[in-house]
């Protein structure tokens, strides 16, 4: 359920952030995330020098590099939080891989887009009639181009992961930081924020 890897991987930032303290829900290495359909044990992804895991069960969202933890912080969901985002307005959060890019143009200050939907994503919805041919083919050239996909179909967009607290689930299917928790991600990213996603149930 994996989709193709974009890109190669990301050059490491250029300033190390010592790491964050320990909480509950978090884990030291990859090889300690549950075990999910999600991913692929075996998949190069989860070695890049900077991958983000978000695991929604714990509302914890993770920083790794070369499969070891690099960050761990709080995080809120949408309003609806289980199950994969389907549909506009069913306030989920996605599940599976995704890329990420900057988005400085967002109402939230620092957010970075996720980008949704994925291959897997646009695939079912065509197959249900949901995403009409030519939307799914301008989905599967954005992502081949690793671009964020169109964001005004059916399906819904604008997924980000955003400041604005951590404590609730409050969004509309985004992933919701605490303020100071966004800061110190971003210090750990690349530049422009493009690195591989994988949001666990």
């Amino acid at each position: 359920m994996t989709e193709r890897a974009s890109r190669s991987d990301p050059s490491p930032p250029a300033a190390e952030v010592p790491p964050s303290p320990a909480l509950e829900g978090c884990v030291d290495a990859v090889a300690d995330l549950p075990a999910s359909p999600a991913y692929d044990g075996d998949d190069p992804r989860l070695q890049q020098s900077a991958l983000i895991v978000a695991h929604k069960s714990a509302r914890r969202l993770m920083l790794f590099g070369h499969g070891r933890a690099r960050a761990c912080f709080e995080m809120g969901l949408g309003f609806a939080p289980r199950g994969h985002k389907h549909r506009e307005g069913d306030g989920r959060t996605p599940e599976g891989w995704y890329r990420t890019s900057d988005k400085p143009w967002s109402d939230f200050p620092g957010a970075i887009a996720i980008h949704y939907p994925n291959h897997a994503d646009a695939t079912r919805a065509a197959s249900r009639g949901d995403l009409s041919p030519a939307e799914h083919e301008q989905v599967v050239t954005s992502l081949e181009d690793d671009r964020v996909p169109p964001q005004q179909t059916g399906l819904g967009g604008e997924i980000l992961i955003h400041g604005g607290g951590s404590t609730a689930d409050w969004t509309l299917g985004c992933m919701a930081l605490d303020d100071e928790a966004l800061a110190r991600l971003r210090r750990l990213l690349p530049e422009d924020k493009r690195v591989s996603l994988l949001v666990l149930p």
